[in-house]
């Protein structure tokens, strides 16, 4: 077996963050938009720096208006997925730009990723479970109608809720009323902190979100030995993303990243690849460059899948498959 080819899981994936650069300029020749300044000459997303990266991530996503073009998004994101052995995964969206906040309109959309993710489970042997997540950069008031598109949706394909963007926007309490809205509707809870915030966003966050039970990144934790035996204690799993964290300058290689120290602190950890395409990495790489950085053996991965498919927002009784399929 090779690191490709093993089973995986991945819990930290944005849907439209994971859209091949080929796909989107296919979707832009389409529709005759410009968007050339998305690229570099290589034909890859271009960008200067986090504040850069999400305006190019979300004049990239512009160019995906209709429930079609989200569908077609979707078995692009999963046969990527399943060409890296990954057998679980669960993906970001936002109704802020899947039909604009608005109820019905975020319905259609859903449906129609939802019946691709269906046809290609049985195809592509990956089963993709969703997470709405707000836009923390859009506003504590943009979060409302967000969150009240996450309730009206819950169920067996979208099982959590969260939130993205610029992570020192504003304080995780001014989001409450939105998760409070997704908890109450039986939504599990997750939330990016930690990732330029340092070790204080991800207290605050655990402190005035009730019910966090994953963060995403997380990695400015490690700063803190109280704040780390606090995770551990609890049982908070941290979503890291390595290849993401290194692209970004969040940290400034593998063999220097927090995972391994998170991880020997007793902290819950699992990996995923964030936004991909942007971030020139995959789960392989992912594997290889942290195998390469500290010795990592097959069993330490598969450790850390088990975590992953143990902290999954999904049923029990696909829980139970998918531990299954780490097995083989």
């Amino acid at each position: 077996m090779t690191f490709q080819t093993m089973p995986k899981v991945e819990l930290h994936l944005h849907h439209e963050g994971a859209a091949p650069p080929e796909f989107v300029r296919g979707i832009a020749k389409e529709k005759k938009v410009d968007i050339s300044g998305v690229f570099n000459e290589q034909g890859q997303y271009a960008y200067s720096d986090f504040e850069d990266f999400l305006r190019i991530y979300e004049v990239a996503t512009s160019v995906l208006t209709k429930p079609e073009d989200y569908a077609r998004l979707t078995r692009a994101v999963l046969e990527e997925l399943a060409e890296h052995g990954v057998i679980y995964a669960e993906t970001f969206l936002s109704p802020d730009f899947c039909g604009g906040g608005d109820v019905k309109a975020w319905m259609e959309y859903l449906a129609a990723m939802v019946e691709v993710a269906e046809q290609a489970e049985q195809e592509l042997g990956v089963t993709l479970r969703g997470i709405v997540t707000c836009i923390r950069h859009f506003g504590p008031e943009k979060s409302r109608p967000v969150a009240r598109c996450a309730a009206e949706t819950a169920g067996d394909w979208l099982v959590g809720f969260g939130m993205a963007g610029a992570e020192m926007v504003g304080a995780p309490g001014d989001f409450a009323w939105a998760f409070d809205c997704a908890r109450e509707a039986g939504l599990r809870l997750t939330c990016h902190a930690g990732e330029w915030g340092g070790a204080k966003m991800v207290s605050d966050t655990l402190d005035q979100l009730p019910g966090i039970e994953r963060i995403g990144h997380g990695v400015g934790a490690v700063s803190d030995p109280a704040l780390m035996k606090r995770l551990a204690d609890t049982g908070v799993v941290l979503e890291v993303c390595p290849g993401s964290n290194v692209a970004l300058g969040v940290t400034q290689s593998f063999s220097a990243h927090p995972i391994n120290t998170l991880r020997e602190a007793g902290v819950k950890v699992c990996i995923s690849t964030d936004d991909p395409p942007f971030f020139h990495t995959t789960m392989t790489r992912e594997y290889e460059e942290l195998s390469r950085a500290f010795g990592w053996e097959e069993d330490d991965f598969t450790a850390l899948n088990r975590v992953a498919a143990e902290a999954a927002f999904c049923d029990e009784d696909t829980r139970a498959r998918i531990l299954k399929g780490l097995e083989t």
